[in-house]
């Protein structure tokens, strides 16, 4: 009898043990997937013929502004060289002085290689500092910029590649706040390939396939604060193709699809972690049966996903199989865009295009208009954009505005 009365002791106590130790994971309702990253500006795109074909730019014919989209389609171009600049209003509707700008340089060395040079610039206006009313104002002038130098070479008559390097400078710190604050700096690389076919014969029309993919800001986390976390540079992977309808000598029509991923870890679901005693002995936390829940373990734990605090290359591989939701959820963070562009005598432009994003994503949705001029060396491209979305762009209504200058016309034959 007593050894009966010692098991039964022997076993409450253990079980009282367990039920002291046991845990529920609460998610949080309010966890967000939209994936964020550092220096997000680079992602804006900057010239208007691509903003006129819907954000896109990897896989379309030769300009003077493939250093933000393909580098390698350069060494297509039919141009000894090119100079080109473009303006960009931001948030025009609530302020005047955020833009972004961009100035681009290329040049073809020979048949089968060239550089280029580009400097974009993000000017987040003019700040006012006040301790009291009567106070003369301190300005602050927040900006970011970054610098890329690319070389291309041509590895056979119809595919070319390249490589990219670029600075990155983010001044966001307010130095009258903060007599230490500095600005955050990192270097990144892109990746970067295209396809041009040679002119083939159709039966009511010649025709031209084109295809291209990069990968961009290739590099390490950027820290904005000593004392905070590090960001990850918005490392995009970009894939495109194309065909051009050329009915004659005249008139050309080309279409476009890209699709476009951040190569950055998805948020995962994450949840606080309670401890509470197991009255029902099941091993699962019942309300009804258990009660309250205790006290509180540890905020942050992971309900869902994979932790995000990687480094930036495990990142890259980690964003492919890393969405809570599963396959539906990576499925969801690719955007897709569709362009069309239609020329005349290689002196008129008109365009059309379409940008879509998952509604959990960011929900940015538009169409875009645009058109292009030539006279002589000179192009002049415009594009204006409609919000398709609920959630409005802030590029909504804006007029973009690009130049180019073309040196030594018609210097190689590529079309």
């Amino acid at each position: 009898m007593k050894n009966y009365i010692l098991a039964f002791i022997t076993i409450s106590f253990f079980a009282k043990i367990d039920a002291q130790t046991l845990t529920e994971k609460i998610p949080n309702p309010n966890d967000s997937r939209v994936i964020t990253t550092g220096m997000p500006f680079l992602l804006i795109t900057s010239d208007a013929r691509a903003a006129a074909l819907g954000d896109m730019g990897v896989a379309t014919s030769v300009d003077a502004f493939s250093q933000q989209w393909n580098q390698s389609k350069y060494v297509f171009s039919e141009t000894k060289s090119g100079f080109a600049i473009s303006y960009t209003p931001y948030l025009q509707k609530l302020v005047n002085d955020i833009f972004l700008g961009n100035i681009t340089y290329f040049n073809r060395i020979d048949d089968r290689s060239s550089f280029a040079f580009s400097f974009k610039y993000f000017s987040l206006g003019e700040i006012e500092l006040l301790d009291g009313p009567d106070d003369i104002p301190l300005i602050a002038k927040p900006n970011e910029l970054n610098i890329d130098a690319s070389y291309s070479l041509r590895l056979a008559d119809q595919f070319s590649m390249a490589v990219g390097l670029r600075y990155l400078r983010s001044d966001l710190k307010i130095q009258q706040l903060d007599a230490n604050a500095s600005a955050a700096s990192s270097v990144a690389v892109d990746i970067s390939g295209y396809y041009q076919s040679e002119e083939n014969a159709y039966n009511d029309f010649n025709g031209r396939w084109r295809g291209g993919f990069a990968i961009q800001n290739l590099g390490p986390k950027i820290k904005y604060d000593d004392a905070g976390r590090e960001n990850f540079l918005p490392t995009t992977l970009r894939l495109g193709g194309g065909f051009d309808f050329i009915f004659d000598e005249y008139n050309k029509l080309g279409v476009t699809l890209e699709v476009t991923k951040l190569l950055i870890p998805t948020p995962p679901i994450w949840g606080t972690e309670y401890e509470y005693t197991d009255v029902d002995g099941n091993g699962e936390y019942n309300e009804d049966e258990d009660g309250d829940l205790g006290a509180k373990v540890r905020d942050d734990v992971i309900i869902k996903g994979k932790d995000p605090d990687v480094s930036f290359l495990k990142g890259i591989f980690q964003s492919f199989s890393d969405a809570p939701g599963g396959f539906s959820e990576e499925m969801k963070e690719f955007t897709w865009a569709l362009g069309v562009e239609y020329q005349y005598q290689d002196s008129f432009a008109l365009r059309a295009g379409y940008f879509n994003e998952s509604d959990d994503k960011g929900a940015r949705k538009f169409f875009a208009l645009g058109a292009g001029f030539k006279y002589t060396t000179i192009n002049i491209d415009l594009s204006y954009l409609f919000s398709a979305s609920k959630v409005q762009s802030p590029l909504e209504g804006t007029l973009r505005f690009s130049l180019a200058f073309n040196f030594g016309a018609k210097t190689y034959s590529e079309y």
